[in-house]
């Protein structure tokens, strides 16, 4: 029987009062944004943020429990913008929406960080102390991804800079503490895939991710659906335990082809909310676009299906994307 899982790999919208506050504290310039080594002020403010975020979870019923990343002033940029071999450079749009992060431009070896360690190794902490039996997962851009994102000023070759950038991000990983599920947020292999030939580079990447961690992994696309021969590289070769499927997006049925056509990982994450529109779903109406992916896909089942947003939920209001993640929650008692 398929075990289904109410989870968001995180990226939240700060609460109302931390904006003003934490914009006072840091500044107002590109300059002022994280950096890594903020002042202990800072260091509380975010504190506060990641109890607030672990408090929704476990209020709405989530099954997994995210750190947030509150402080992800980049998006999923983040682990390399402070990064001391990193420099950054000019504001850049971050994919097709008004939000823009700091071009991460790498100008040294990418050795060990713990940035998201430490984080994860606070949240872990503060889901102890929940009293819902809950688990936690960790969040990390995905290596094809992040390589996308950021501009190679020291390695000087396309496969040789995303192995690095995965290498970096294994390291990452294997400082973390344990963890239930590790989403590894892939949204450029939809908005620019590898060309044709390059396919298994990108996997290659992931799959040097993927092994740095005994927890379920899951590849989170995003932003629509993956081209055929993209996709199945990613089952195949990939090491994923689940891939991640954008539900709301308008090619959902290229989705389902897809997993019809080349098969799956033996688990699913499905994108079922909309992460960018501030209209809440029903919880019933959640459960029937689970429903009908499953009636679609000639198989038994699958061993767990992640219910998800199908983006990032920072682009929404804070008090959207908490009524978000309890449809989310209660969908996943709908098809109990």
């Amino acid at each position: 029987m398929t075990e289904r899982v109410a989870a968001t790999p995180g990226l939240y919208p700060l609460p109302d009062w931390a904006k003003e506050t934490l914009s006072d504290l840091k500044g107002h310039q590109k300059g002022d944004l994280l950096s890594g080594d903020e002042s202990e002020a800072i260091v509380e403010q975010y504190d506060e943020v990641r109890a607030e975020y672990v408090d929704d979870q476990l209020d709405a019923g989530l099954d997994l429990i995210s750190e947030g990343q509150g402080r992800w002033d980049d998006m999923i940029a983040h682990p390399l913008t402070v990064h001391d071999g990193v420099e950054t450079g000019g504001i850049v749009r971050y994919y097709d929406n008004n939000n823009f992060y700091r071009d991460p431009r790498v100008v040294d070896d990418l050795g060990f960080s713990g940035d998201v360690a430490r984080e994860l190794e606070s949240a872990r902490d503060l889901v102890a102390g929940g009293a819902a039996d809950a688990s936690l997962a960790a969040t990390l851009p995905g290596p094809y991804s992040l390589a996308a994102l950021a501009t190679d000023e020291h390695y000087g070759d396309e496969a040789e800079f995303q192995a690095a950038i995965a290498e970096f991000l294994a390291d990452e990983v294997e400082a973390f503490p344990a963890h239930d599920t590790l989403f590894l947020l892939e949204p450029s292999l939809v908005t620019e895939p590898p060309a044709e030939g390059d396919e298994s580079t990108a996997t290659d990447a992931i799959a040097t991710v993927a092994d740095a961690t005994d927890a379920d992994v899951v590849v989170q696309t995003y932003y629509g659906a993956l081209g055929e021969k993209l996709y199945a590289h990613l089952v195949d070769e990939a090491g994923a335990d689940a891939l991640g499927l954008d539900l709301v997006a308008g090619d959902r049925d290229d989705t389902v082809y897809n997993v019809q056509e080349f098969g799956s990982t033996d688990s699913l994450s499905l994108g079922l909310v909309d992460g960018q529109n501030t209209l809440v779903e029903e919880a019933e109406t959640i459960a029937e676009r689970v429903e009908w992916f499953e009636s679609q896909i000639p198989a038994e089942g699958f061993d767990r299906t992640y219910l998800t947003p199908n983006t990032e939920l920072f682009y929404l209001p804070a008090n959207k994307y908490r009524e978000k993640l309890s449809a989310l929650a209660a969908a996943a008692e709908v098809l109990e």
